[in-house]
């Protein structure tokens, strides 16, 4: 059962500015893989995704929600994304995560969703890699600047401390990779205290040779065509699929995943919206071929890299029980600090 107000009606309300000094990225990729290792235990449920497009390509929205047994806690994390935002000075991504207590069913907490998903989102592509990548990972590439690749960014420097240079590739607007190799450090810094000392970063345009240099490749597009090709990726490479999230999404060739050892986050999920769908529909692969599920692979049920020669691919959708153990961990540190806004919700 959650902890909280004197009140039963009482709920906390977390912004974004509130949520920054209250967690850091291993924290987060702590919750994230305790929520992996309960689904594997079958202690968590993932409710149907909800998905609607307002404007075809442009703007929509989705509904992810679940059960935390074990957190005593069950709720849903609606995010809507508005490209048009863009030209208006207003953010395109924006999102909210509502939390329930599941002894009662009482609303505990509203909480800004855009900067804990970014965390969330971090936090599931950086266990992949920690989990599937070869322990001597020197090279990060991430292929797509957005909202997204900070936080990349900075949960894998958290979760494999040996990277030594990262590289950003933008392939819509090679420009904002450009910033982005320039800011990173000091984003790195402000944002989530990550001192990059020792770590060089850089933009690059040729994608390819990047690629082929790699040891860990983490694509975060809205590609609906391959931009990673088979023939760049180098044996022993690890590679985590963020940005397919919906039908027709496609970030690296069906040859690759069929060269690859493939795992998912939530494999139903993944065979529906995930990286994964386009090379089962082109019958590149089967269903077969999938080696498991990275919270199977956490607890050892699962064997991950099997050889340094191993080509490992990561599918992540983002499922609702790490934004819930996410949010959970915010609220119990939200309660300890006195944080955000607390509200009579009679």
């Amino acid at each position: 059962m959650l902890t909280g107000g004197a009140c039963a009606a009482t709920i906390r309300v977390l912004s974004s500015a509130d949520l920054k000094p209250l967690l850091t990225f291993a924290q987060i990729i702590d919750q994230a893989e305790r929520a992996y290792v309960w689904k594997s235990e079958g202690l968590t449920s993932t409710f149907p995704l909800v998905f609607h497009e307002f404007a075809p390509g442009t703007a929509d929205m989705d509904i992810k929600s679940g059960h935390l047994k074990p957190a005593g806690i069950f709720g849903m994390k609606l995010v809507s994304f508005f490209e048009p935002n863009i030209q208006k000075g207003i953010a395109p991504l924006n999102a909210s995560i509502m939390l329930y207590d599941d002894t009662n069913g009482l609303l505990r907490a509203v909480i800004e969703g855009a900067h804990l998903g970014g965390l969330r989102t971090g936090a599931a592509a950086a266990l992949g890699a920690k989990h599937l990548a070869r322990r001597s990972s020197e090279e990060f590439l991430v292929i797509g600047c957005g909202h997204q690749c900070t936080y990349q960014v900075a949960a894998m420097l958290t979760a494999l401390p040996g990277i030594r240079r990262v590289s950003v590739c933008d392939p819509r607007t090679p420009s904002q990779a450009v910033k982005m190799a320039v800011d990173l450090p000091e984003r790195l810094e402000a944002d989530f205290g990550i001192d990059a000392q020792g770590v060089g970063f850089e933009a690059i345009d040729d994608l390819e040779a990047a690629v082929r240099r790699s040891d860990v490749i983490t694509t975060i597009t809205p590609a609906r065509e391959p931009i990673v090709k088979d023939s760049w990726v180098s044996p022993g490479t690890h590679i985590n699929c963020v940005g397919a999230d919906m039908k027709g999404k496609q970030e690296v060739e069906s040859a690759l995943v069929a060269r690859a050892r493939v795992f998912t986050d939530d494999t139903t999920q993944c065979v529906d919206v995930g990286e994964i769908e386009v090379p089962l529909s082109e019958k590149a692969i089967s269903i077969e071929r999938i080696a498991g599920e990275i919270g199977d692979v956490i607890v050892g049920a699962v064997q991950g890299r099997r050889s340094e020669n191993d080509i490992t691919l990561f599918d992540t959708t983002g499922l609702a029980i790490q934004d819930l153990a996410a949010a959970k961990a915010a609220l119990d540190a939200a309660e300890a600090n006195d944080a955000g806004a607390s509200i009579d919700f009679a």
